[in-house]
């Protein structure tokens, strides 16, 4: 996951790199006149890894205009918090400011998905970034999802 301007504006470098690379592999591959099949196939752990990057990418850019998807588990809570800050625009070194602690301590729990984090410290961060989080539970009633807000 992209966590920052700086990691955005590398990948974004990366990903203009692997297309010039894998143009030329390309090209080079064709030379030998191997077939397309066999063309696509030495190109794929190439291609793969740059979709992967490209989708990072993309998620950053979803997270920046805001729109950070729900999450189904409490586990996940590390990427509501992580997206908040990039859709608020603030960097870690801002958002340890406002915490009153490092910003290594920031980098290194974004780092880990804030794995093990409480509530209250959760609340916190939320507090920080000026947002507001909703909490659903949903239960089956005879075969059917009911809301609990």
């Amino acid at each position: 996951m992209i966590r920052t301007e700086a990691e955005y504006q590398d990948a974004l470098k990366r990903l203009e790199q692997d297309r010039q690379v894998i143009s030329m592999q390309r090209s080079r591959l064709q030379e030998l006149k191997l077939q397309e099949s066999e063309v696509q196939r030495a190109l794929e752990p190439a291609l793969a890894f740059h979709e992967q990057l490209r989708e990072e990418v993309e998620t950053y850019e979803r997270l920046k205009r805001g729109d950070i998807a729900p999450i189904e588990s409490l586990n996940e809570i590390g990427r509501i918090l992580i997206g908040l800050r990039i859709a608020r625009g603030v960097t870690q070194r801002q958002l340890a400011e406002r915490l009153q602690v490092s910003e290594s301590q920031v980098s290194r729990d974004e780092r880990n998905d804030y794995v093990g984090i409480t509530v209250e410290r959760a609340q916190r961060v939320i507090r920080a970034l000026e947002g507001t989080v909703r909490l659903e539970a949903h239960v089956p009633l005879d075969g059917d999802l009911v809301a609990i807000a």
